[in-house]
């Protein structure tokens, strides 16, 4: 059951105008991840991820992260469209995020852009903006979109989504 759309302000997009499949573009808004006072990681070179019902995920080249924050997290995922990803864990100082970074170390075709690149939730750090605006994680504990004012929902991911 697919929900009703959200109205669209001028200059949003709506997340249900999104492909299914998914797809992966070159983006290039400020991208930036803070935490403890510390740059995580700062881009205006990311590749973003639009799908059907889901705000955009923004996966940073590596060159983008602060050096020595992150650590291979155990576990692994399948999505049939980008392949298996690995996931990370960042470090700060003695501060651990379990899993809250992921990647696609071999995609698939479609997806080749996106190998070695990193997205991160957004939840767990102080702050992630994109050109300066703080996001909104995407709801639920799985997804890993970055809500901002330029996507109208409803987003994928509350109660009640799963069959969207």
């Amino acid at each position: 059951m697919r929900p009703s759309r959200d109205p669209v302000s001028s200059g949003q997009r709506s997340v249900w105008d999104f492909p299914r499949p998914a797809v992966a573009e070159p983006c290039h808004a400020h991208v930036r991840i803070e935490h403890c006072g510390i740059i995580i990681a700062e881009t205006r070179a990311s590749i973003c991820t639009f799908e059907t019902s889901h705000p955009p995920s923004y996966y940073i080249p590596p060159d983008a992260i602060a050096p020595g924050v992150l650590r291979r997290a155990s576990g692994s995922s399948f999505c049939e469209w980008k392949g298996a990803a690995t996931y990370w864990d960042v470090v700060v100082g003695e501060e651990v995020l379990p899993r809250v970074g992921w990647s696609y170390p071999s995609p698939t075709a479609s997806f080749a852009a996106l190998r070695d690149h990193v997205a991160f939730y957004a939840g767990p750090f102080d702050r992630c903006t994109v050109d300066g605006e703080t996001v909104v994680p995407q709801p639920g504990a799985f997804y890993g979109g970055w809500i901002t004012s330029a996507y109208a929902g409803p987003f994928k991911g509350g109660p009640g989504s799963m069959g969207w």
